[in-house]
């Protein structure tokens, strides 16, 4: 099969054909090659001295060298592009979490008192509330509320619900797992003319 020396091309079969040979990244003899040495160079690999590389395009694209209209430069032989991506917070976009109770909240709160006489009607550090009195004077007579006498005793307790449905804060979440980033494919081999025609530069 004829062709360009250092031609690449797709073939769909499983060999490489005669004056061809697979574009797998190998290393050459330049002493056998000097016709494809001379148009590769070292671009692929190889010391320069005694090997030159070929192209490496196993599970590769080939993409022309250059930079187009609003694409980043990309030089002949370099390399990019990962099989997979893991997403970090500076790519995600802005959003917010919400989350919704299964069943209302209910808060149960209780307080204790003292069993025995209040002694004062001013609340004070150390007084609890305690059984209620009034000192019967010919002046205003206030009541007394608090005291310190006596055991502690356990009011009734009492609830209140928080409606369920309501927006709270989260936990951050996700297990950091890395996606697929490949487009639709079609495994072929990609094949480099070895000895053929030599290309003309004009």
């Amino acid at each position: 099969m004829e062709g360009t020396i250092g031609e690449i091309r797709g073939f769909a079969g499983n060999f490489a054909p005669r004056s061809w040979a697979f574009c797998a990244g190998q290393l050459m003899s330049i002493a056998q090659n000097t016709a494809l040495f001379s148009i590769l160079g070292t671009t692929y690999g190889g010391d320069g001295r005694t090997t030159f590389g070929l192209p490496d395009l196993r599970g590769r694209i080939p993409i022309s060298a250059g930079m187009g209209p609003g694409l980043s430069d990309h030089r002949l032989g370099s390399r990019g592009g990962v099989e997979t991506v893991t997403l970090n917070l500076l790519q995600l976009p802005s959003h917010h979490h919400f989350a919704t109770t299964a069943n209302p909240m209910t808060i149960t709160t209780s307080m204790t008192a003292k069993d025995g006489a209040a002694t004062t009607d001013t609340p004070a550090a150390g007084l609890s509330l305690a059984k209620g009195n009034t000192e019967v004077n010919f002046a205003a007579t206030p009541t007394n509320m608090y005291g310190s006498a006596g055991n502690d005793v356990t009011l009734s307790s009492g609830t209140s619900q928080i409606p369920s449905g309501q927006p709270v804060s989260v936990e951050p979440t996700g297990g950091n797992q890395s996606h697929t980033n490949m487009q639709p494919y079609l495994t072929i081999y990609w094949i480099i003319c070895m000895f053929g025609v030599y290309p003309s530069r004009n």
